[in-house]
């Protein structure tokens, strides 16, 4: 799963990404309206934004009403430090899946994230299956043929990349920041190692190689494998 956390409070912002790192997120922060709106406007697939409404450059609520504006329905959570009623009423009625007023304790936040990713889930439904595989949004709990299989915060986050789009070739350097984000030093053969960790736990032509272009997880199984 990946968040996009908008805050423009350094400290915050550390501890929630701390917070949230065991929980099979991968959070990318940013600290200014525009470049959020900007990062959101370009597509980037992320599963949930929290939103914090006191931004530089661009409020929080003129971020949330552009993406909205935009069509774009990502699940947003809003932080805000403003607890007057008409606030979280014009946040809600902006667009925003909920609100959270500062401060709040990580549990809190942890639980409405799994709330809004419940409900995000059930809109499109819930489990993922693939090939034999199954694999649980919710519970991160993944199975194969029956039996489940234990799988590293790194492995579960790429096999939910390929497995809810299948067919679809991706990158190595778009694997790179599902994966990992866009803050954190990688190894330049970190997705190569993690993709031959999930073949061997399942089966070796889980994931195809197209030398000089990416990965590919087939819908079914192909004649030529690499």
């Amino acid at each position: 799963m990946r968040i996009l956390l908008v805050e423009d409070d350094p400290s915050l912002a550390s501890g929630i990404r701390l917070a949230l790192k065991p929980e099979h997120f991968t959070v990318d922060h940013l600290s200014d309206g525009i470049t959020a709106l900007a990062a959101l406007k370009e597509g980037e697939p992320f599963d949930v934004v929290i939103l914090d409404l006191g931004l530089p450059r661009m409020d929080g609520m003129q971020v949330l009403e552009a993406v909205r504006r935009q069509g774009n329905r990502v699940p947003i959570l809003v932080l805000t430090a403003r607890d007057a009623v008409e606030e979280r009423i014009a946040g809600l009625d902006a667009g925003a899946d909920d609100y959270l007023t500062k401060p709040f304790e990580v549990a809190e936040l942890k639980a409405r994230l799994r709330a809004l990713l419940r409900r995000s889930s059930d809109q499109v439904n819930s489990a993922l299956e693939c090939r034999g595989i199954r694999l649980d949004p919710l519970t991160m709990q993944v199975s194969y043929q029956g039996k489940l299989v234990a799988l590293s915060r790194r492995e579960l986050t790429l096999l939910q990349e390929f497995m809810s789009h299948p067919g679809r070739v991706f990158t190595r350097d778009t694997l790179t920041r599902l994966v990992y984000g866009w803050d954190e030093d990688v190894e330049s053969n970190a997705i190569e190692v993690h993709v031959h960790h999930l073949r061997r736990k399942f089966f070796p032509h889980l994931i195809r190689t197209l030398r000089g272009i990416g990965y590919v997880m087939d819908k079914a199984d192909q004649d030529e494998h690499s």
